[in-house]
């Protein structure tokens, strides 16, 4: 076990959210060791689901008697702290909730324990698995890591206002640019959507639109493509619809989220996260429009959902995914096995409801009750202030299309056998600092193109 008072110090200041900068230095010696059990970072980082999945693990050390440790980290910090934490020889035992391009990262640095991960799928039964979330976790026959669950990538708008202006729903290229210059006026933004040169929530904006215009990072051959004519396209798109659209300035993943609340925006592209707060069931982002001092879940009942769009490109509608796993690292103790076991068995449905409206299940079920856990999740309740199941606020098709989503994410490079690639582009963000050049008007659609792909290209000559 690799717990040093080095280590201890680390994580209590992980748990304090205050590691941004923070190198891994800090001298021990033999005498201060001591075994305290599992270390766990978790990057469901806010601090209800930090308690929540604290409770959940108390479960786990009572059965098992291995203490675990929660350490909460910000996924924009996670490549600094994990590379700070493997120089030092101080990985953590599990990385909870990784997203796919986190968990490529690790496995291209040979960080991850794949026979263990290999293993937890083995024993919990390969068939009770969404297929293709074993495929993202894969590299070849190579059980990376354990896929847990997932979130939908979302395009919201306002439903009253798209009826009232006899506009269609915003699931192609045209319907958004439509209904953006039709509903954006001095008060109203057309669409709010991310902008931020330093944020994985950009890329994945990006992405969403790029995937239904056929817009590749790479080809079958591994060939960089973020040049080709549909990226060009997109680029267009989404350059037109945040300079001329959307709300002034950089847009991250609160702006958004407020604008669109405060009933000033008419869409906006963000995760299946946003539908617990939507509805009313969060005091620290509630709806502020008009309409929602008397109804606090008027947006949740006036809004439509598109988890799929199709661009001039494309050959069918195409939605993004972020598929997140429990990592067990290289090294790690012998029990962190059985705690990411018990996660996704005993633990799992505690686990997913700490987040329902983000936390499609992976794991269907088990070997003797097939659909354990889809049925379990329609019952988990969502919110932190008030609690209730998101099947009381949103219809039922809504709701089904987004618990099935695991099976059917597209996601740029991974089945193009491109995972480390992908995984390394989180350390350098090329996407977003390329649409934030573009938002700013210090390139055209063609220049972000090719600083986009320049920088990929240079990544990935790193890597060979």
């Amino acid at each position: 076990m690799r717990t040093t008072t080095r280590w201890r110090l680390a994580s209590a200041m992980l748990a304090a959210g205050v590691l941004g900068a923070m190198t891994l230095t800090a001298c021990s010696s033999d005498e201060e060791a001591a075994d305290r059990g599992l270390i766990v970072w978790s990057l469901e980082n806010q601090t209800e689901r930090v308690q929540a999945i604290r409770a959940t693990a108390k479960k786990f050390t009572a059965e098992s008697g291995v203490d675990v440790e929660i350490a909460a980290v910000d996924e924009n910090q996670f490549t600094q702290l994990i590379t700070s934490a493997a120089a030092a020889g101080e990985l953590p035992d599990v990385v909870a909730a990784l997203p796919l391009a986190a968990v490529w990262q690790m496995s291209a640095n040979e960080l991850l324990d794949t026979e263990a991960a290999a293993a937890v799928v083995k024993d919990l039964d390969e068939g009770t698995f969404s297929g293709r979330a074993l495929t993202l976790t894969r590299d070849g026959s190579t059980q990376l890591a354990v896929p847990s669950d997932a979130w939908a990538q979302l395009l919201v708008y306002r439903k009253d206002l798209f009826d009232a202006a006899k506009l269609p729903a915003p699931d192609s290229f045209e319907a958004i640019t439509q209904a953006a210059k039709k509903l954006h006026k001095k008060d109203l933004a057309g669409i709010t959507m991310a902008t931020v040169a330093n944020d994985a929530f950009t890329a994945q904006s990006f992405e969403y639109l790029a995937l239904g215009n056929n817009c590749q990072l790479v080809d079958d051959a591994g060939k960089v493509t973020l040049d080709a004519s549909q990226c060009v396209d997109t680029f267009s798109l989404y350059g037109d619809l945040v300079k001329n659209y959307s709300v002034k300035g950089d847009q991250d993943v609160d702006t958004t989220r407020a604008s669109y609340f405060a009933g000033k925006a008419a869409m906006v592209l963000w995760s299946s996260f946003i539908l617990d707060e939507m509805a009313g069931l969060r005091n620290d982002a509630k709806p502020s429009c008009p309409e929602c001092e008397k109804d606090p879940a008027y947006l949740a009942k006036n809004s439509g959902f598109v988890t799929a769009v199709k661009g001039p490109n494309g050959t069918e509608p195409a939605g993004y995914g972020e598929l997140t796993s429990w990592a067990i690292t290289d090294g790690a103790d012998k029990s962190a096995k059985d705690f990411v076991k018990f996660m996704m068995d005993d633990g799992y449905l505690e686990w997913l409801g700490i987040a329902p409206e983000g936390k499609f299940p992976a794991r269907k079920g088990t070997a003797t009750e097939p659909e354990k856990f889809i049925n379990g999740w329609n019952d988990l309740k969502a919110g932190v202030d008030t609690k209730k199941p998101l099947s009381e606020v949103y219809p039922a098709e809504v709701l089904d299309s987004l618990r099935n989503s695991p099976d059917t994410f597209a996601r740029w490079g991974i089945t193009q056998g491109q995972g480390k690639l992908v995984g390394a582009t989180l350390g350098e963000l090329p996407v977003p600092k390329a649409i934030n050049a573009l938002a700013g008007g210090q390139t055209d659609p063609a220049g972000a193109c090719k600083q986009a792909t320049e920088a990929v290209k240079s990544i990935q000559t790193s890597l060979e």
